[in-house]
């Protein structure tokens, strides 16, 4: 849970106060993206963790398995190239709704949303699905680049749109 002085932070960093933290899901405009946690390590460190929110939760539009793992396998790659001091990880939600992206020290709204761009920006002229060979994946026959294009070219589409959450 995050306190007024966090908050505080957090809105200097770009995050609207209302949308941090866990939210009804019934909510939840898609896509979005929002900032689940910010967590103080011992040592004053600040692990960031954001929602990106790319289908409307309960409402049986979900990613397929190959869509979300072929994003996650760019989001992998892209994270890691362009914020290598910074990434610590993504991963897939359950519900197959989105991804929980993982930041060291770096929680400002306006560099995540623009490295998040320019992820999505190299999904759609990519000519394969990055680490997605048998020595680098664990089920590298389950890959759609052309689905995982689509749902790049729909979540661009309404870029102007990611800061409004609920």
């Amino acid at each position: 849970m995050i306190d007024a002085d966090e908050a505080s932070s957090c809105e200097k960093l770009g995050w609207e106060p209302g949308t941090i933290g866990e939210l009804d899901h019934r909510r939840l405009k898609v896509p979005s993206v929002k900032l689940r946690a910010a967590h103080l390590g011992v040592i004053g460190d600040v692990i960031y963790c954001i929602d990106l929110r790319w289908r409307r939760p309960n409402a049986g539009d979900r990613l397929t398995i190959a869509e979300a793992h072929s994003l996650e396998h760019f989001l992998l790659e892209g994270f890691s190239r362009h914020l290598p001091s910074n990434f610590i990880g993504i991963g897939v939600m359950g519900c197959l709704t989105g991804f929980y992206l993982n930041l060291l020290g770096e929680g400002r709204r306006q560099l995540i949303e623009d490295t998040l761009e320019d992820v999505l920006k190299d999904v759609l002229v990519a000519q394969e699905v990055p680490y997605a060979h048998v020595e680098q994946c664990g089920d590298f026959r389950n890959h759609d680049l052309a689905r995982a294009q689509a749902v790049a070219r729909e979540v661009l589409a309404q870029r102007s749109q990611w800061q409004n959450v609920i």
